[in-house]
């Protein structure tokens, strides 16, 4: 007969132990101020903490369609009114954007008359979704100088802060600081082309500018969105940004011709709200922006204002750059809007290529607890003693993957310049297709560190040169026997019996705006390396848009396999279709094959076999549950989904080291057959049980199934 096991942990799990060592200040997690080159060079460390709150009793009300201001007014009014509510206020915008038709408005409504109002907005026709406003703040302090000194960490530390690849790591010389980062990623070169950035609108929503600094030639515009009078930058970050991307002084930026429409979206106190984004974004697209960088980002992909409005960008052509967050070295800690699939995620890495330990990384947590997340970073590039323009002039150093960003951003409009004779081929997709196709992959790391790897400006700019418009699939292939790339896929083979393994897939249309997918992905077995014997199931996004869509590729191993060891191959195929282009009298199609090679071995004896339950952890985002470490007051609200491989994943190695077998199980407890596994694992559960599943696992334990459960806040009352 099977057993419960309890074991409380209290304050380990779910980001406990490693989250509260960022906070003790042991690990610098955020951007890195260096003072001007000099001979006894130190950097200070400046940690921003992110937080996001909603505003009481402000709702943002989005419409259908863009109206002008008094027909807005009019569609409240008639939704409010009709329903008795009087006491009811629309918040006035001070900016450029009131000036032209809007497709949302802020209303502030009363604690008494909150939901009856809310309910009437809802029900009007002109109305798409009302949304609570939020506002967004980061505060900077000052923590202990002494982690890096002229750009790397003493060699007695206890946490590293440069995660080394595999290469050999323990002897090798060290590169110099370079003094401009554009030599370093060969941008000279094209300058020499006469490629500088020019005929490119880049947009740099950050802190601000001031319209005298001499570094820039072409300040196009500065418009300020914020509830200060003031265009210039007060902190220094924006200043910064905009001279990785276009200074043309000192401190050089990649595309000091380009055209620089500067966004004012953050006050001097580091505050935003959402509504200011919105306001910001309209314009923006109403400017034809080409090239827009977010060296900002938060964790609540849901949003939905902001996300929705980041998919309207880019459906207008703009391509956004964003940084990835500063939050690593946990893994499912990626920022919005870095993480969406329309968007150029950014990742950050030192100037021996190694990943920061700063530096966000994978998965996705949008699919959990289904699947696996997609992979994010989409590359990496340097974002380490990174010399920019300083806000009195001159230089500075700052790290950060608001660092990387804006280098990314700058090669992307440097790029774009270059190619301005291609016309349409240029979009959000092809623009990221290759940057991926010409990274260079870094050694030792997996890719959800990495993504595709390192920028390679010259490469890129010589795909972009000949590019033709097609689909291409992020990864390009699945390999899960081999490691550390393909981490975790390549951890655990596959078995007969198996929960399916899920990879998720991002498909990236280089055809159009819009897309879809003709027929159905097909799974192409190759006979004599025993494709056969593996079971392809693909679940997809039938519409892609914008440029972009999902699909979920299900592993398992047919019955035939059973007994089989050794390895599978074979590929899906999946062709794309989107409208004809500019000239053009046919559909454009284009087919795209992914290769998946796996390991396949005998199913191991039922005691080997643990089933993790993924379905009952706490999801992101989880209406902000309270964090598992009661030490940290400060911010006591979780971000992070829980998940066996981000911070979850020294657990699921330990097993494996250990020679237990370990499956996810992403539906409830009614769907699984107790009778092949030695034990469920329940670890740090969150999500309530249902009748159906209470008693089906009581039967389960009667049969012999041991049950472990691993909680630090509560025993589950149910079992």
């Amino acid at each position: 007969m099977g057993h419960f096991t309890f074991i409380y942990i209290l304050c380990l799990l779910a980001n406990s132990a490693i989250s509260q060592s960022f906070k003790n200040n042991e690990i610098p997690t955020e951007d890195i101020l260096e003072s001007p080159l000099c001979c006894n060079l130190t950097a200070e460390h400046v940690e921003l903490d992110y937080s996001s709150k909603i505003v009481e009793n402000e709702y943002i009300v989005m419409f259908n369609g863009y109206y002008k201001n008094q027909a807005r007014i009019n569609y409240i009014n008639t939704a409010l009114n009709a329903s008795g509510i009087s006491n009811w206020k629309i918040i006035e915008r001070e900016n450029p954007a009131s000036d032209y038709p809007s497709d949302f408005d802020v209303v502030i409504l009363t604690d008494t008359d909150k939901l009856e109002g809310l309910n009437a907005l809802n029900s009007h026709p002109a109305v798409k979704r009302v949304t609570a406003q939020r506002m967004v703040s980061r505060t900077l302090k000052f923590i202990n100088p002494e982690y890096v000194r002229y750009g790397r960490k003493s060699l007695n530390s206890k946490n590293p802060f440069w995660q080394a690849t595999g290469r050999h790591t323990s002897r090798r010389l060290l590169r110099a600081v370079p003094r401009q980062i554009t030599t370093v990623l060969q941008a000279d070169s094209l300058w020499n082309m006469g490629i500088t950035g020019k005929g490119i609108k880049v947009a740099i929503f950050d802190t601000g500018l001031s319209k005298t600094h001499p570094h820039f030639r072409k300040i196009k515009e500065r418009t300020n969105w914020t509830n200060e009078k003031t265009y210039d930058d007060g902190l220094g970050h924006g200043t910064f940004v905009a001279g990785v991307i276009a200074s043309s002084k000192e401190c050089l930026g990649f595309a000091p011709d380009s055209e620089l429409h500067i966004f004012r979206v953050f006050t001097n106190n580091q505050v935003s709200y959402t509504s200011w984004f919105l306001d910001a974004f309209n314009y923006a697209i109403l400017k034809k922006i080409n090239v827009l960088n977010l060296s900002i980002g938060g964790p609540d992909f849901k949003d939905h204002p902001f996300v929705d409005k980041v998919w309207e960008l880019t459906a207008n052509r703009v391509i956004m750059v964003s940084a990835i967050g500063n939050d690593g070295p946990l893994y499912g800690t990626l920022n919005n809007p870095a993480d969406q699939m329309d968007v150029i995620g950014v990742g950050g890495i030192n100037f021996e290529d190694q990943i920061a330990k700063f530096s966000s990384r994978g998965m996705t947590t949008w699919e959990l607890p289904q699947g696996y997340g997609r992979i994010k970073p989409d590359i990496v590039t340097y974002g380490s003693a990174v010399k920019g323009s300083h806000i009195k002039g001159g230089c500075r150093t700052l790290s950060g993957t608001s660092v990387a960003s804006p280098v990314v951003a700058g090669a992307v409009t440097l790029l774009y310049s270059g190619v301005l004779h291609r016309g349409d081929v240029i979009n959000p997709a092809s623009m990221k297709q290759a940057l991926m196709a010409s990274a260079r992959r870094l050694p030792g790391v997996n890719m959800f560190e990495q993504g595709h790897g390192k920028l390679n400006l010259m490469k890129a700019y010589q795909i972009l040169n000949s590019y033709k418009p097609q689909a291409s699939l992020s990864p390009s292939y699945v390999d899960l026997s081999e490691c550390p790339y393909m981490w975790p896929y390549c951890t655990q083979p596959l078995y007969y019996g198996a929960q399916p393994v899920i990879v998720n897939v991002t498909v990236l249309n280089g055809l159009g705006v819009s897309g879809k997918v003709v027929g159905r992905p097909e799974w192409h077995p190759y006979a004599p390396q025993h494709g056969r014997l593996l079971d392809v199931a693909v679940s997809y996004s039938e519409l892609l848009w914008p440029w972009s869509g999902w699909m979920a590729v299900h592993l398992s191993v047919a019955s035939e396999g059973a007994s089989y060891e050794g390895l599978a191959h074979g590929h899906v195929s999946v062709t794309i279709e989107s409208p004809p282009g500019p000239g053009e009298q046919q559909p454009r199609r284009s087919t795209v094959n992914l290769p998946i090679r796996a390991k396949i071995i005998q199913t191991p004896p039922r005691h080997k076999r643990i089933l993790w339950d993924q379905y009952h952890n706490l999801r992101y985002p989880p209406g902000y549950f309270p964090r598992d470490n009661l030490k940290i007051k400060n911010d006591p609200l979780d971000w992070n989904g829980d998940h066996i491989h981000t911070n979850f994943k020294d657990m699921y190695q330990n097993l494996r080291n250990t020679g237990y077998y370990v499956e996810v199980l992403g539906s409830p407890f009614t769907c699984f057959d107790a009778s092949q596994y030695g034990t469920l694992l329940i670890v740090d559960p969150e999500e309530e049980y249902f009748p159906e599943e209470i008693l089906k696992l009581k039967r389960d334990v009667d049969a012999g199934l041991s049950v472990i459960i691993f909680a630090d806040w509560y025993v589950l009352r149910c079992l």
